[in-house]
């Protein structure tokens, strides 16, 4: 197993009720990689990608990033604004956080609703620096 999958599959293992831990490349919007406890069809798979790439990069996206480093006195240097997002549906939440390192690959970590929202946070936070490293 690669340094890369064995990133994944820790990520899986130490946060709070994970499903799932996948990681996107949002310029070419491909699915690097993704270790999942169950198995899903390829679509969603694609899917997860390509919606990933629109929550962090859609042109309303863009746009309000500008907005609010417009407000902030922020110069448009083309870093991003939004480093993470919580969502959550009926009984997962999905946790994407931007690479630190490439601010065009994210990482997902989908948990079971009922975990902790402030543990998932933390410990994905943590299992980023090694998924990252390992990208």
């Amino acid at each position: 197993m690669s340094d890369f999958d064995s990133a994944l599959q820790q990520a899986v293992q130490t946060i709070p009720e994970c499903l799932a831990a996948g990681y996107v490349d949002l310029e070419s919007g491909m699915l690097i990689g993704i270790k999942t406890v169950d198995s899903h069809p390829d679509e969603v798979m694609d899917m997860l990608a390509a919606a990933t790439a629109e929550m962090f990069q859609g042109p309303n996206v863009v746009a309000i990033e500008r907005i609010f480093k417009k407000a902030r006195g922020v110069e448009d240097d083309g870093s991003h604004y939004f480093q993470e997002m919580i969502v959550n549906s009926d009984n997962l939440i999905h946790f994407f956080m931007r690479a630190k390192s490439a601010a065009d690959q994210v990482a997902c970590f989908v948990c079971r609703r009922s975990a902790n929202l402030g543990m998932v946070v933390t410990k994905a936070r943590q299992a980023m620096s090694a998924v990252e490293a390992a990208a």
